[in-house]
């Protein structure tokens, strides 16, 4: 006898004991969220439990940072003739106006905006080859967390939550640690798309009350009288709506989270040693809030939080805080300054927890920035080849991969597209990134979609 298929609402509404004591009664139940979410689970053993992603935003000059390049020494003020689309006759070659020294183990030259992070260069796995396709941020930045230049379609951390899951049952499994403001492309960058709700991005904010409405207004036998008033309309419903489903666990979710998120996000019983390191001491208001999100980062990853997204404060104009078109020295030196100690205190932090080799880092904006300016003092974008770099997590340290030209032009040696990274970081997670699939549109779609290689040199 073929059995009828029965959605979880449908079995609920027609309980002896009625949807809404059936639901309370699963708030109390030792459950994962990752049963929660449906999460698929690991192709093969992971080598990587968690994420965070350090967003840069706006684009960080490349010949600035991580991949210095003497010959623009040579040429600056000269005429540049550049094959992009900001090429023209008044373009010249600039010049860095920082200088770089080498570091570690593995002789990463590091530019002196990044004093913190050259005393951990050998933690990292520095890719000097990416690309992306598209030179304008807003596109660019959804491109990078979607794989997509359009929104509608899950980000990189909706597909890790609706891949893993959440070791935690009372956090959501992806968390975005802002400032009150998103980079261009705004929350499409951190959407579910067509995945359920539960796998869209959670903000916190650092400024002000992190997450609204997480503290309880009515006590406890008050709140649970009314979910299950609310929640009893639901049999009202008499087909399926994924929809409703997925709104139903988000409101459970939220019930769990008022015990332990405020607990996560207090900063208050950390040592004072380790917001010092940090820099939550420094006078700089933007430094001290960046600071405190990476130690949140920390403290989330460490309760179970599966991918933790941090953004940068955005201090100069609409576009992303590293878009120095013009002030290209006090912008990125600015910028550096708010975040540098942070990011690097955050992988000692880590390493010194026995945390880094189950959780990968990753450092990265949507694009670089051209070797050459139109006006003197700035640089434009760039998408033929630009730096990242990753650390823990199973990426293999000490690495410094691909090369771009002599003048940071375009990237010609071991190239590794947006696509690339995408099915690299899945593996690392344990995650086949041709096997990870959600039907949707008629077809079994995946985060790089026909495009992407796990780029196996990147890995330990």
């Amino acid at each position: 006898m073929k059995t009828a298929s029965v959605s979880r609402r449908e079995l609920l509404s027609t309980a002896a004991n009625g949807f809404g004591m059936l639901a309370l009664s699963a708030l109390m139940a030792d459950r994962s969220y990752a049963g929660l979410a449906g999460a698929v689970g690991p192709h093969f053993k992971p080598r990587a439990k968690n994420v965070i992603l350090l967003f840069m935003p706006g684009g960080v000059s490349h010949m600035d940072s991580f991949d210095p390049k003497p010959k623009l020494a040579e040429l600056d003020g000269k005429q540049a003739v550049l094959e992009s689309y900001v090429a023209g006759p008044k373009r010249k070659w600039l010049k860095s106006p920082w200088k770089f020294g080498r570091y570690g183990q593995s002789g990463l030259a590091v530019s002196e905006l990044f004093p913190h992070t050259a005393g951990v260069v050998d933690d990292l796995t520095v890719v000097r080859s990416m690309v992306s396709e598209f030179p304008l941020h807003a596109r660019a930045n959804v491109f990078f967390h979607t794989g997509r230049n359009f929104g509608g379609f899950p980000s990189l951390g909706s597909w890790v939550t609706y891949g893993l899951g959440s070791a935690n049952q009372n956090l959501p499994g992806y968390l975005l640690l802002n400032h009150g403001d998103n980079p261009p492309g705004g929350m499409e960058n951190f959407s579910n798309g067509f995945l359920p709700a539960t796998h869209q991005a959670m903000s916190v904010r650092a400024e002000g009350t992190p997450v609204d409405n997480i503290v309880p207004a009515d006590a406890d036998a008050v709140q649970r009288i009314k979910m299950q008033t609310a929640l009893e309309q639901d049999r009202a419903f008499a087909v399926k709506d994924a929809g409703v489903d997925a709104a139903i666990s988000n409101f459970e979710l939220a019930y769990r989270m008022q015990a332990l998120t405020p607990d996560v996000l207090n900063l208050a019983k950390e040592p004072e040693s380790i917001k010092k390191m940090y820099g939550l001491d420094a006078e700089n208001s933007h430094k001290r809030f960046y600071s405190m999100q990476c130690l949140r980062a920390r403290r989330l990853v460490e309760s179970g939080v599966r991918f933790v997204e941090v953004t940068p404060p955005n201090l100069f104009g609409s576009n992303g805080t590293w878009d120095q078109h013009d002030q290209l020295k006090r912008g990125h030196e600015t910028n550096a300054m708010v975040t540098d100690q942070a990011v690097a205190a955050l992988l000692k932090d880590l390493k010194s927890r026995g945390l880094l080799s189950e959780t990968l880092v990753i450092w990265a904006g949507e694009f670089g920035r051209t070797p050459d300016t139109g006006n003197g003092d700035g640089r434009d974008h760039h998408t033929a080849g630009f730096t990242i770099w990753m650390a823990g997590g199973g990426a293999k340290a000490g690495l410094i991969y691909g090369a771009t030209d002599d003048v940071g032009n375009k990237a010609v040696e071991n190239v590794v597209t947006v696509h690339d990274l995408h099915a690299t970081v899945l593996e690392l997670l344990g995650l086949d990134h041709k096997k990870l699939t959600y039907r949707f549109g008629g077809r079994d779609v995946t985060l790089p979609d026909v495009h992407g290689r796990s780029v196996r040199e990147l890995i330990a």
